[in-house]
């Protein structure tokens, strides 16, 4: 598939060529269900787009049942910004439904493949943007990140997939999971097609309470692989992650150290740490986002006997059991008997994890990580919902840090299947996070050709 880069330089005839091209290749290949269904805004550069970020006249669902017939009234922010930049909303991809999920399997259009291997998971929760990119069937496409939603479907699937800092990307018009973790961002073939669609969604947003004001310029134009930077490593982190993946950080070590990098090592706190507060966290901020779909205000209504019924009936038939489940489990950690215990404890686990991240970035440039514990695993592989939110182990304290960080393919499992990892910046870094990831994947490159 011709890069976005590559794309920038084709004419309008070319670009509709290009489009007719991705349509048939869509239809071609249903089976992996990457889109929920084709449409076009716009005569640019076709980029897909996550079924949770609004698009005037499109049906956005967010993968539930309880927005099925929903039309957007309105552009997010972001989809905006890439009509002024000679780019087209082209096709909505399928998600876990709310964005809650590591699988792409909780979708109410059914599961996505991963185009690598179809018995195996394209991650979650922006799989289909993930699976539509990897497969050829997109030239880069927009996903959202909550707890590493958009860098482990880009490392299962072997493609780059950057969470911006937060507050970067507007969130206005993307559909909320936790507020205060959701980043939209892009999943693309390569860290400079990355560098330059990130370039086209970030700035500062009026209409978006959270929006930073800061204002450090574009980074595409300045890309500098050869800029030497200090990167930690965290030995800690990766005793538990498959053997794959421990080879997989070996080597991007050695290819760092050969490009000129030091290498120094340092600590971060249990991971378990970051599952509790994580959940904790974004399950009780779903289950004050969510309570507005209850088909009075928004959502499809299931009339009921009562008012009372009419909620039980439409919220009960209109989510779905990964929805259900984060959202009873918000409430739990809210309710007044456990909101000190739980929720209070959660803020205050978030604000070490943030000065722990902190101390760390006084010393050194980056973090270089594992993107998930394993390499993607097939489909029914974690049937207990808790085994699938372990699987999120080394992700989450990055939202929970409101930091920048990419997901790279750095490796080839032994069963064929991408290992990616992640570099991981101080916030408003994302210039050193580009030119760190630019130097991994060009000194990969050296030791492929």
């Amino acid at each position: 598939m011709i890069t976005l880069k590559e794309a920038l330089k084709l004419s309008k005839e070319e670009l509709s060529s290009l489009k007719e091209e991705l349509k048939a290749k869509i239809a071609a290949n249903p089976e992996l269900n990457a889109y929920i269904d084709v449409l076009n805004v716009g005569e640019g550069i076709p980029i897909a787009i996550k079924d949770n970020i609004q698009v005037t006249g499109w049906s956005v669902t967010s993968g539930s049942n309880i927005l099925k017939g929903y039309i957007a009234p309105y552009n997010a922010t972001v989809i905006e910004k890439l009509l002024s930049a000679n780019m087209s909303p082209f096709g909505r991809t399928n998600m876990d439904e709310f964005a809650m999920g590591s699988t792409t399997e909780s979708s109410c259009y059914g599961k996505t493949l991963n185009p690598l291997n179809h018995n195996c998971v394209p991650g979650g929760s922006s799989g289909g943007s993930a699976a539509a990119v990897a497969a050829g069937l997109a030239v880069a496409a927009l996903g959202s990140d909550t707890g590493g939603s958009i860098r482990q479907p880009a490392a299962f699937c072997g493609i780059v997939g950057m969470k911006p800092t937060y507050g970067r990307v507007s969130r206005y018009g993307l559909g909320a999971y936790a507020s205060s973790l959701d980043q939209i961002g892009p999943m693309t073939q390569n860290v400079e097609d990355a560098a330059i669609l990130y370039d086209i969604i970030q700035g500062h947003d009026l209409k978006d309470s959270t929006s930073s004001e800061r204002n450090d310029g574009t980074v595409s134009d300045k890309l500098d692989a050869n800029v030497k930077l200090t990167i930690a490593i965290i030995p800690d982190y990766v005793k538990d992650a498959s053997e794959d993946v421990r080879k997989a950080y070996a080597k991007a070590i050695d290819v760092l150290k050969s490009a000129g990098h030091t290498i120094v090592e340092k600590s971060l706190m249990d991971p378990k740490y970051d599952i509790s507060a994580y959940y904790i966290t974004a399950t009780a901020e779903a289950t004050t986002n969510l309570a507005r779909y209850d088909g009075i205000r928004y959502g499809n209504r299931v009339e009921g006997e009562n008012l009372k019924d009419t909620f039980l009936q439409t919220r009960s038939r209109g989510f779905g059991a990964e929805v259900q489940r984060r959202i009873m489990l918000g409430n739990f950690v809210l309710s007044s008997g456990y909101y000190d215990a739980y929720y209070v404890k959660a803020q205050k686990v978030r604000s070490l994890i943030q000065e722990e991240y902190n101390k760390i970035f006084e010393e050194v440039d980056l973090i270089l990580t594992p993107v998930a514990p394993r390499t993607a695993y097939e489909f029914g592989a974690l049937s207990d919902p808790l085994e699938m939110y372990l699987s999120d182990i080394y992700t989450i304290s990055v939202n929970l840090a409101g930091l920048p960080a990419i997901s790279i393919p750095v490796d080839t499992a032994t069963n064929g299947m991408p290992v990616g990892l992640q570099l991981i910046a101080a916030p408003y870094a994302e210039q050193t996070l580009f030119n760190g990831a630019l130097s991994l994947e060009t000194q990969l490159k050296g030791q492929l050709s």
